[in-house]
């Protein structure tokens, strides 16, 4: 399943929606712990750091993950470097690649999205995200980039909460059917992908602004 919307960020999915591995989905969330601890579970970002009140919104997002908080840190650096310079440091946007990257793959098994186990680092895997470098950076967007995704920060937490509530109905599904319903499967795909581009909008990675779609 490839991006269906002309963005510089693409997610692609093989999909796989029979013969599921009901062993490892009944596991799941277990399984998927070491990648949690390292690089968060299916929530956005934008509660770290906001003190007490943050609620739990933020506690599965990708900074609470060692390398998600890392990136969110080098995120503040980079927001000051474009403004300043209209450059970003090519080696924090390497390390924010490899981060999402591999919070790709994560998201995809915690999801039940794929059965394969996702490599710690990079290597291949049937889930995937390309980013493409953007030509010039827009400094004016960035120095409001918070603000600007505030829109989409407020609609995930209703996005997500129906694609963590969908992926429960598809755990009982696999496990009883070895089936995930197709229909489920591409809201959850959707999901993943719209997720995946408001964090490299807001890891400064891109600066066109996330469509408000699922394809």
């Amino acid at each position: 399943m490839a991006n269906g919307v002309a963005y510089p960020v693409n997610v692609g999915v093989q999909p796989l929606l029979t013969n599921r591995d009901r062993i490892t989905t009944l596991f799941r969330f277990i399984l998927a712990i070491p990648h949690l601890i390292l690089v968060g579970g299916a929530a956005i970002g934008w509660t770290a750091g906001s003190g007490s009140q943050s609620g739990n919104m933020g506690s599965w997002g990708g900074e609470t993950g060692l390398l998600g908080a890392v990136a969110y840190f080098l995120a503040i650096i980079s927001w000051v470097g474009i403004v300043l310079t209209g450059m970003q440091i090519v080696g924090i946007r390497q390390f924010t690649m490899f981060y999402l990257r591999w919070r790709t793959r994560a998201l995809a098994y915690l999801m039940l999205l794929e059965d394969a186990y996702p490599p710690f680092g990079d290597a291949p895997y049937p889930t995937s995200i390309d980013i493409v470098d953007p030509v010039a950076r827009d400094r004016v967007t960035v120095f409001f980039r918070l603000i600007l995704a505030l829109p989409h920060l407020i609609v995930l937490i209703f996005v997500l909460f129906a694609w963590c509530v969908t992926t429960v109905v598809a755990w009982f599904a696999i496990l009883f059917t070895g089936t995930y319903p197709l229909g489920l499967y591409e809201f959850g795909v959707g999901s993943l992908r719209w997720l995946l581009r408001v964090e490299a909008y807001m890891l400064l990675l891109v600066d066109e602004y996330p469509p408000f779609s699922l394809v």
